[in-house]
């Protein structure tokens, strides 16, 4: 290889070589000599690519492309980024106060994991699985899904424009929204039956345990003997919050395991004074349900606690953090994900409901159903169970 190509080879390599080394996160002999491996094929590419592209190479493009490729073979949650988004990380910038209340995920383009209850998104009819292909006109193909939520950010009443694509529809649809601040959804009650109470958690905080016992309560007086809890589209919310929120329905046993690299995975258990709530209950599902709600459903399903009901969940219970690159660039990496009460990882696969039912997907414009069949199969549900 010509000196010329060696240095650029030199250049792009440096930031993959200490990928492979920050971390301890190719540990085994065997996974080094796979990367080592990986590499020599990687310079032999760079090689060719300067010896036979039609004009001069730009290294620094290359470079980032070759990075942005290794997180993309990850998780959707893990991502490149590059010096300016680290700095703009560090200084704690979300890009602003207000938003449409979308939650993403990345699928080929940006995906929506759910929209907000009240959010701008969900009232201009944004669905799960919608695909943003565009944010103010510009494509989201390489978007991170860290930069697609900052974003989607910014001062109240300022506008935002969407590319959205649904299903298998052939042209996009384009949404404009006005940004706003979203206040966080407390817990809602009411009765969905006789004897039925209903809950929709919306999002899981610090405060959800305690709204959580106030409106079981409220429906336990009005007479509720069973209990629905509607976490379809519940994507907001830390991990422990919902955690914390299915000690009030297990008494004992592990509620979940978490899993860290390179280390055993630690047992989150019921204590004493834990389960409180014994209504029979059923948990709503959807492709939209993931984080916080994600492990609840987890917690009471693999302790006999609740039935699942409706769709499959997303599959997004894990904990990211920042490695740091020496050129002031990094890599926003899954460390840690959290395991069902039998040890199966939720991240990436999702909870299987035990009784599937399918949500509808309207198109764009058309009506939403007059009936929720996914609620009245759940009171069909809780009323077997109690005759």
């Amino acid at each position: 290889m010509k000196i010329r190509g060696r240095v650029f080879v030199l250049a792009v390599s440096l930031p993959v070589i200490a990928f492979a080394a920050i971390g301890g996160f190719m540990s085994t002999a065997a996974a080094r000599q796979d990367s080592y491996q990986y590499l020599r094929i990687f310079e032999e590419v760079v090689s060719l690519i300067m010896q036979n592209y039609v004009e001069d190479v730009n290294v620094d493009k290359v470079m980032h492309g070759a990075m942005h490729g290794l997180a993309d073979g990850l998780d959707p949650d893990s991502a490149y980024l590059d010096i300016n988004q680290v700095k703009v990380l560090d200084k704690g910038d979300t890009g602003g106060a207000a938003h449409v209340g979308l939650e993403l995920t990345r699928q080929y383009y940006l995906r929506v994991i759910a929209a907000r209850d009240g959010s701008p998104a969900a009232k201009a009819g944004l669905m799960p699985g919608d695909y943003i292909r565009a944010i103010d006109g510009q494509s989201t193909r390489d978007t991170t899904v860290y930069e697609g939520q900052r974003l989607l950010r910014g001062r109240t009443g300022t506008k935002l424009h969407l590319t959205v694509l649904r299903g298998n529809a052939v042209e996009a649809r384009e949404i404009d929204l006005v940004r706003e601040e979203v206040p966080s959804a407390p817990v809602k009650s009411r009765l969905a039956a006789a004897g039925v109470g209903y809950l929709r958690i919306a999002e899981f905080g610090k405060n959800t345990p305690d709204q959580i016992k106030s409106e079981v309560s409220s429906v336990s007086k009005a007479g509720a003997r069973s209990l629905i809890i509607d976490l379809r589209g519940t994507a907001v919310g830390d991990l422990d919050a919902g955690v914390a929120a299915a000690r009030l329905f297990v008494k004992d046993g592990v509620l979940v395991y978490r899993q860290d690299r390179g280390r055993e995975k630690e047992a989150v258990s019921a204590a004493a004074g834990d389960g409180a709530i014994a209504l029979n209950t059923v948990v709503l599902t959807d492709n939209g349900t993931s984080n916080g709600a994600e492990v609840f459903a987890a917690a009471l399903s693999g302790n006999k606690r609740a039935q699942l009901l409706g769709e499959r969940t997303l599959g997004r219970a894990a904990r990211q953090k920042l490695v740091r690159l020496p050129d002031g660039s990094g890599l926003m990496l899954t460390h840690l994900i959290y395991l069902t009460p039998s040890s199966v990882a939720i991240h990436e696969k999702g909870l299987t409901p035990d009784v599937a039912v399918e949500q509808p997907n309207p198109e764009f414009g058309q009506p939403v159903a007059a009936t929720d069949a996914t609620l009245e199969k759940a009171i069909e549900a809780l009323n077997a169970m109690t005759r």
